[in-house]
């Protein structure tokens, strides 16, 4: 239910969109909280960050740290997922308890230049969690000019906890049990219960400088009963200091007996650590000469010439590496002509498909006026895009050149390639890397974080387009992660014995499939994959994709039959096997955020569904969230109570200014248990394929001309 919720928030957010670098905000840049949300020092304030923006927070005061990931999802939603560690706190048979929680907030109002109305925001603090931080509030703020803002809020639970005005909706709330596994989404508890007044000025006299005062209504009952924190007073003072845009450091004396620190560093995925200045710039569109004058040059006579076709093969093949295509198939009739492109280059597929339309006007004979590309990926054709040479070389220079070539294209749905169309000796083909690996465990209560170093060879051999050989091979060089702690299950253990996997110090088999991937026409593609297709399972795969090039909508069917791997990574299997899959619905709703809906049986035998909400960024930045519910309960499901969790993808462009496909990512969960889990089947379709469809083209379009 609150996933459902969380879409509507981020449709009702996509209204007030606005572009990073046009919004122009009401007063000082926010500064983030103890808890990574926009604040004073403990408490809430109404503001937002940019849109877009990554924040990592690390605080401490009193014997609490708190390490805390932010993103603003749309302008209006934000989310914070949080480690926060206690010492002494001696709950659950720890003396330093650690504990997760997420944080959802959305601002309801925002301040408008010239409006006297001030900014207002709610919030659900640690909704889902032990609720040991657990939350709410309703929270105004009002700049005035751009060096002051006030602040004030009334907060429901923990900010609810000193000094109560009553309860203003329901006087009932359930307590915090210590020691409840947590994990299940407090439905119960919000905005009930006691409420307490709470707010604080913040004034930043220079651009680096700020100076806070706060009241806080956050009693910290169970930290004061068991010796942690000292509170005398509810009034906190601080000073806090911006080294520079990315980073703010904060020193701050808490409730009149500590000394707190709070270090912010705050990113953008659009504002790159190294911009894309440093790739050439292509040359221009290769102009063919003047019909009138030059008459003989624009016959089709070539076409007669058999060392023609594998001549101009060549020069195509050549030219397009040096932009980072490979050049798998073509056809070249006397007027129209296709290549078949693998893009290894750029993560903008519509940059890919500029290059290779600059590349076969420079190289094609002139009487060839319609170019078609083909994108292919790892054999399987995708889309094919039809652009007519006299629009290329008409519009390149216009002022509108970018919209003007988009309402002249056209896009189709790929046909399989022609066995007579492949470049010759392309196939077979094999392929190899050889590169180091991590691997990485996090919030185990013992090791919260547990990582493991080693190297990965992979190899490819790729028969014809479609049919490949895959596999990898990793040894481990150093680490720790043997030391994660296996737990005890009610279900299967299907991913709960995955700390048994990474006792291997030998050489450990991944992956090693075999899989065959193609479009079956009338929008539909195909896949099947065999092997060990995973670090812990092995099996067979299947997947039926319904993929318009022009729709926002497609809809898959996976089956799966999977067996449990032994635990040393090898050729043998356990004694667990199970049949599972799932039917899929995709939506594209715009602007890079994507929803998916994937319903079915799962690893341990459940059934259920998970649903994903993803934001991309043009320049390849993927932040997105997932959460799956199943016919298991929260008791057997053990700790956390359901699986979720966050995801996010990095381009290494962003880092280096080179183009470049190559990412850097991670999927952060709470914690691993056996409801909910998913077989990790290598090369699944959607992704694959959507990359050139229409919705994605259209958001990379600008860079068709680069």
């Amino acid at each position: 239910m609150v996933a459902f919720v969380l879409a509507a928030a981020m449709l009702c957010g996509q209204g007030a969109r606005a572009d990073i670098l046009g919004r122009q905000p009401v007063g000082p840049q926010p500064t983030l909280n103890f808890f990574g949300a926009p604040g004073l020092m403990d408490m809430p304030s109404a503001e937002v960050m940019p849109d877009g923006e990554f924040s990592t927070i690390l605080s401490h005061f009193g014997g609490m740290t708190r390490n805390t990931l932010s993103f603003q999802i749309t302008p209006r939603l934000s989310g914070s997922f949080r480690y926060s560690a206690t010492q002494d706190l001696n709950l659950a048979g720890f003396s330093t308890y650690f504990d997760r929680s997420f944080d959802l907030r959305y601002q309801l109002l925002e301040q408008r230049q010239g409006s006297w109305l001030p900014s207002v925001a709610v919030g659900l603090q640690d909704f889902v969690g032990t609720g040991i931080l657990a939350g709410e509030y309703i929270v105004a703020s009002r700049s005035f000019g751009e060096t002051l803002t006030v602040t004030g809020g009334v907060g429901w639970g923990r900010l609810g906890s000193y000094n109560s005005i009553g309860a203003p909706f329901s006087a009932t709330r359930p307590a915090f049990v210590p020691g409840d596994p947590g994990g299940e989404i407090a439905y119960d508890q919000w905005f009930r219960g006691q409420a307490a007044l709470f707010g604080g000025i913040e004034w930043q006299p220079t651009d680096r400088l700020g100076l806070m005062l706060e009241y806080s209504s956050d009693a910290y009952s169970l930290e004061t009963a068991s010796g942690v924190l000292d509170r005398r007073s509810p009034w906190n003072v601080g000073v806090s200091y911006q080294v520079n845009p990315s980073l703010r450091l904060g020193a701050y004396y808490m409730y009149g007996s500590e000394v707190g620190v709070n270090l912010a560093f705050s990113f953008n995925p659009r504002r790159p650590l190294s911009p894309m200045n440093h790739q050439p710039n292509p040359g221009p569109i290769a102009l063919r000469p003047d019909r009138a004058e030059n008459p003989d040059l624009w016959t089709a006579d070539w076409v007669a010439d058999p060392t023609a076709r594998p001549a101009l093969g060549e020069r195509l093949a050549e030219a397009l590496a040096d932009e980072g295509q490979e050049l798998v198939a073509y056809n070249l009739g006397p007027h129209d002509a296709e290549i078949r492109i693998d893009n290894t280059r750029y993560i903008a597929v519509a940059q890919a498909l500029g290059r290779a339309a600059r590349v076969m006007a420079e190289f094609l004979p002139p009487s060839i006026e319609t170019f078609h590309i083909t994108l292919v990926d790892e054999g399987l054709a995708i889309s094919t895009l039809t652009v007519r040479r006299s629009d290329l070389e008409a519009l390149e220079q216009e002022p509108d050149a970018v919209e003007a070539l988009h309402s002249v294209v056209g896009l189709t749905a790929a046909t399989p390639t022609r066995e007579a169309d492949l470049v010759a000796g392309l196939y077979p083909r094999f392929d190899w890397s050889l590169r180091p690996y991590t691997r990485s465990s996090y919030f185990d209560p013992d090791n919260p974080i547990l990582m493991n170093i080693g190297a990965r060879l992979r190899g490819s051999y790729e028969v014809r387009p479609g049919w490949r050989v895959d596999g990898a091979l990793t040894y481990r060089l150093a680490g720790n992660l043997d030391q994660a702690r296996t737990s005890a299950s009610a279900l299967p253990p299907v991913r709960t014995s995955g700390p048994l996997y990474n006792r291997n110090d030998g050489v450990a088999i991944e992956t090693l499939t075999f899989s065959h991937a193609r479009s079956l026409g009338n929008d539909f593609y195909g896949r099947v994959t065999a092997g060990y297709l995973e670090r812990m399972y092995g099996g067979v795969s299947a997947e039926l994709l319904w993929r318009p090039v022009g729709s926002q909508l497609a809809f898959g069917g996976e089956v799966n039959y999977a067996m449990q791997r032994d635990f040393d990574s090898g050729f043998g299997f356990r004694d667990y096997d199970v049949v599972t899959g799932h039917l899929s619905a995709y939506y594209d709703m715009g602007d890079g955020y994507h929803v998916q809906v994937d319903a079915g049986r799962y690893l341990a035998g459940d059934w259920g569904a998970t649903l994903s909400i993803d934001r991309e960024f043009r320049n390849g930045w993927s932040v997105g969230a997932f959460m799956t519910l199943t016919d298991v309960s929260a008791q057997q499901f053990g700790e956390g109570s359901f699986d979720k969790g966050i995801r996010f993808t990095i381009p290494v462009s962003w880092f280096t200014g080179q183009p470049s496909q190559q990412t850097l990512g991670s999927t952060i969960r709470p914690i691993t248990r056996d409801g909910g889990a998913r077989l990790d089947v290598p090369g699944r379709l959607y992704d694959r394929v959507r990359d050139g469809h229409l919705g994605n083209l259209d958001d990379q379009w600008a860079q068709v001309w680069r």
